[in-house]
């Protein structure tokens, strides 16, 4: 990486705020005072990683009529192809940190869909531009950097929205509403379950280097993680499955199955966490055990505090690899457990409730309380469920920080980020190996434990050597300035 590109983030955000005189840290609507009106009152957007998802999102943005899509990043140009002839208005540019700096006066919000290792260092130095963003789940690769952009929204105050858009739609909602008129009484065991990985996990870093395809800007796509060389079929989509840049089979869905729980139940910190995988070390070949890979299945349990004052803990089961609970004895034989592949379980004390992914399809046990429970309407829904999320973020970009409530600003999706990973912690401290004294021999104790989590602190109290997973290094010339 030359010398320009490798610029610290710290250097490079004085540089730009310097270059944009002020003037970009207030939203472009704002600067003519009060009672001024933007050119057709819209939002321009700036999107960074426009394939695939990145480029479903644009498109979500642009549906609700408020906002264009202005400058377009990716470091593909091939997957960035089908948004660039969507959006031929669009500049073009690789390098976000270019676009950042040339083209900062011009737009007022960033869309983020790259790869998990780069969410947070995007997102953090667009705030800190003033710019409102949202970002695909999960919000970060690791829990120090969720926790820094749940602050740095508030400091910056800026406009924010995770990309789980199952928040906004009407299942949660109606989960929240029997749930607060107890239907099902007190909440003690969640389930959530997924039949993802689809992408390869535990298994070996391809030993044979291949060519960059000359479409693909490799050292960009790299950035924050560990320099390595291009290997086939990593891009666009099996990177999930690998430590350096993915966050697993947990990381991908969980923001949307643990998201109703997570705010129906109004879970904070997991106060512990333990967890057992598939495909462990099994001998001194190493069969089965690849550090640099997720595992292609593992079950991670949190507990947590309730939030009923005088209430039992609650305990939480993460379930992946086509792993699933056992079935209720309520559900018939021939009844779909949520939507076959994937869902959440919630039982408590009174009965149980179910909904699938997203939150979609909620439903009582035995299915037939479903129609006959009938509770009073009491939690606003966002116009347009799922769809609205989008807008939703347009519009309260618009209205300006503090104006509008979101469902799923960084001060819920922080902390839902954080439950989320730290059930990574568990399952990467599963595989730590430390070497005995005399060098003859590994021990696991990762293996035998449960982690206790001080949340307020990021800190594992009773397994240092899990600590490593809460801040990761980034790679020489990259960092995250808070």
């Amino acid at each position: 990486m030359s010398e320009t590109k490798a610029t610290s983030r710290r250097d490079f955000v004085k540089t730009a705020a310097i270059a944009a005189a002020g003037f970009m840290i207030v939203p472009r609507y704002v600067l003519g005072g009060k009672g001024y009106t933007a050119p057709s009152d819209r939002l321009l957007i700036a999107g960074i990683g426009v394939g695939g998802k990145g480029e479903s999102d644009l498109t979500g943005f642009y549906a609700g009529g408020k906002c264009d899509v202005a400058y377009l990043c990716d470091v593909d140009t091939n997957r960035a192809a089908r948004s660039v002839n969507r959006f031929p208005k669009a500049k073009f540019y690789k390098d976000w940190r270019e676009l950042f700096d040339k083209e900062s006066k011009n737009f007022d919000a960033v869309s983020v869909a790259t790869p998990d290792h780069n969410h947070a260092i995007i997102t953090m130095a667009a705030m800190q531009m003033g710019k409102h963003v949202y970002v695909q789940k999960p919000l970060t690769h690791d829990i120090y950097e969720a926790r820094m952009l749940t602050e740095g929204a508030k400091r910056y105050k800026v406009v924010t929205q995770m990309g789980n858009q199952g928040a906004s739609g009407d299942g949660v909602r109606q989960l929240r509403e029997w749930y607060n008129a107890g239907v099902i009484g007190d909440v003690h065991t969640v389930y959530c379950w997924t039949d993802r990985p689809v992408w390869p996990q535990g298994i070996a870093w391809p030993a044979k280097k291949a060519d960059v395809p000359a479409n693909l800007d490799w050292d960009l796509w790299l950035g924050t993680a560990p320099e390595k060389d291009y290997i086939e079929k990593l891009v666009p989509f099996n990177w999930r499955g690998w430590w350096d840049y993915g966050t697993g089979a947990l990381g991908d869905m969980a923001c949307h199955l643990v998201e109703a729980p997570f705010r129906v139940l109004g879970l904070g910190y997991p106060t512990e966490v333990e967890a057992s995988v598939g495909s462990v070390y099994v001998d001194e070949f190493k069969r089965g055990y690849f550090p640099e890979s997720c595992p292609p299945s593992s079950h991670a349990i949190m507990t947590f505090a309730s939030a009923k004052k005088g209430g039992s803990p609650i305990k939480l089961h993460w379930m992946d690899g086509g792993i699933q609970p056992e079935r209720p004895v309520e559900l018939g034989p021939n009844e779909r457990m949520g939507d076959g592949g994937n869902g959440a379980l919630f039982i408590g004390t009174k009965g149980k409730m179910m909904c699938s992914t997203y939150g979609r399809d909620p439903k009582l046990l035995p299915l037939s309380r479903t129609s006959e429970v009938n509770t009073p309407k009491t939690i606003s829904l966002v116009p347009g469920g799922e769809a609205g999320h989008y807008t939703q973020w347009v519009e309260a970009a618009i209205a300006g920080y503090g104006k509008m409530e979101l469902s799923s600003d960084f001060s819920i999706a922080g902390p839902l980020t954080e439950t989320v990973l730290m059930g990574n912690l568990a399952i990467r401290g599963f595989d730590i190996r430390k070497q005995s004294a005399d060098g003859k021999g590994y021990s696991y104790p990762g293996r035998y434990i449960k982690l206790l989590w001080d949340g307020p602190k990021m800190k594992v109290t009773n397994f240092d050597e899990a600590n490593q997973f809460v801040k990761r290094e980034y790679r020489k010339g990259w960092n995250l300035t808070v």
